[in-house]
């Protein structure tokens, strides 16, 4: 699907307020779906030539509560609520639904994104060694032992293996 500058999608939005061919039309002439249209004519009608501004926000924790309020209280779908309050992903409001769901409020304050700092890295690898003795290091070592065990023992089932096969060939 191809982009759209502003320009195109307000003279579009524009070409439909102002003229006499259906929404199907204009969707078609400019190749885009008509449901998408249809979005673009409600946002411009909403917010005008703002709505189709780039923006790259951080939403708050109760800017995202009062649209969720609002889809309950009102019954809007994501594509009106997404309209209505100039939200460019419809589906970002279901993520947001879905988060509050699951985790509760705590899930819909903004995470850090990108790589942690190597500072911070390398202090998450650095493992602690269990003392001597201690019920840690006997746990561990019981666990390896098991391991090593296992190995042997399907090692050695390989080995006989090969031996019947051996011996069947003869």
């Amino acid at each position: 699907m191809a982009k759209f500058s502003i320009e195109e999608k307000i003279s579009a939005v524009l070409e439909y307020i102002d003229g006499d061919d259906g929404v199907n039309t204009i969707a078609r002439k400019i190749g885009v779906n008509y449901a998408l249209f249809q979005d673009w004519i409600k946002q411009y009608k909403l917010h005008g030539e703002k709505a189709f501004e780039k923006r790259y926000t951080n939403y708050s924790v109760d800017f995202k509560l009062d649209v969720s309020k609002f889809m309950n209280e009102t019954g809007t779908s994501n594509k009106e609520t997404a309209a209505i309050f100039n939200i460019p992903s419809p589906p970002t409001i279901l993520k947001w639904r879905k988060a509050f769901e699951e985790g509760g409020i705590d899930a819909l304050k903004p995470k850090k994104k990108g790589r942690p700092f190597m500072s911070e890295k390398s202090q998450k690898k650095t493992k602690k060694t269990p003392d001597k003795g201690s019920v840690e290091e006997l746990q561990e070592e019981i666990y390896r032992l098991k391991m090593e065990n296992a190995y042997l023992k399907k090692l050695n089932a390989l080995v006989q293996e090969r031996e019947k096969l051996q011996n069947k060939k003869k």
